[in-house]
């Protein structure tokens, strides 16, 4: 078999594999939380993150399953500062804000700049906050939002991957020189970075996944970025079950993930984070999976490997 099959990965083929959004208010984000995190000064202090209800993303990666919670037509003006504030007022008060909205804050469709002031305002007492964004709509808006607010901007993107051809097959309408122009744009108007790196996208296998992303880590850090967040690329989304289904998919094992992230602590050029969320779904054995998660917990944390985990499913 071809590592990439014959037909053709694109927004047509993978609407098609989609099932049905889960209902969202758009005065309302749907969901809110807050996690520990070792930030830029080296201290673990709390975060909180907003997932804002929002519009769909324009960018349909084959990998994203963001768009389960998304509205089919722009907010109203207003709507995001109203969901940021009602979030606000269940949360306990935390020096860093991410704020999430399953797409890209700079888009004008998703967060119009008329409501740039008003979060501003909401989030003043902030230190930090950080928001994500496709290259695509890293402009002059990105400057805008950075002059109006109190707290430092931080910017994530999407990576992904830096083996071209997978991704060129991510749908994502982006090459590596677009990552590189944006997180030049940011740093040298003073705004830090992040990057979203996958662990084994599709068409490849487990040590190619675990291989390419250490690579994207090592080119991540010397384009300029500050943090890497490394995302296991899990099934559910309708387009990576049908790849599944024909065998140009198949989820990482917790195992690569702790590979991953000891190579990132130990290139010591940034700070290197695993993604935990449904992390139980890359495990197969119960017996270690505790112990696991809570070393990846801490070296998320503490940005120190910590002694290997053994287990007779090794």
């Amino acid at each position: 078999m071809s590592r990439f099959p014959d037909f053709e990965i694109d927004d047509q083929w993978i609407l098609s594999h989609r099932g049905k959004k889960n209902p969202v208010d758009h005065l309302k984000p749907y969901a809110w939380l807050v996690e520990k995190e070792r930030t830029a000064s080296g201290q673990i202090e709390e975060v909180s993150t907003i997932f804002l209800s929002n519009r769909e993303c324009p960018f349909r990666c084959l990998m994203c399953d963001l768009w389960k919670n998304t509205t089919d037509k722009p907010v109203p003006e207003g709507a995001i500062p109203e969901q940021i504030d009602y979030a606000l007022s269940k949360l306990p008060l935390t020096k860093h804000l991410k704020l999430y909205n399953s797409g890209n804050f700079f888009d004008k469709r998703a967060i119009p700049k008329n409501d740039y002031e008003k979060i501003a305002l909401l989030i003043e007492n902030f230190e930090t906050v950080i928001v994500e964004s496709h290259p695509g709509f890293i402009n002059k808006n990105t400057l805008l939002f950075r002059d109006l607010i109190k707290p430092k901007l931080q910017v994530a993107i999407g990576l992904e991957t830096v083996y071209p051809e997978v991704l060129q097959k991510l749908n994502k309408k982006m090459k590596l020189a677009d990552f590189e122009r944006s997180v030049r744009f940011l740093s040298s108007r003073g705004i830090s970075s992040r990057a979203f790196i996958l662990l084994r996208p599709p068409f490849l296998s487990e040590s190619e996944g675990v291989s390419w992303a250490k690579k994207s880590i090592h080119y991540a850090f010397r384009t300029g970025v500050s943090f890497c967040t490394v995302i296991p690329v899990r099934s559910g989304n309708g387009a990576l079950d049908a790849l599944a289904s024909n065998n140009y998919f198949e989820q990482p094992d917790i195992r690569s993930l702790e590979e991953v992230i000891e190579y990132g602590i130990e290139l010591n050029e940034g700070l290197v984070f695993s993604d935990l969320w449904d992390i139980d779904s890359f495990s197969s054995c119960n017996k270690c999976l505790e112990r696991r998660k809570e070393r990846l917990l801490q070296m998320n944390l503490n940005q120190i490997i910590y002694p290997k985990i053994g287990c007779s499913c090794e």
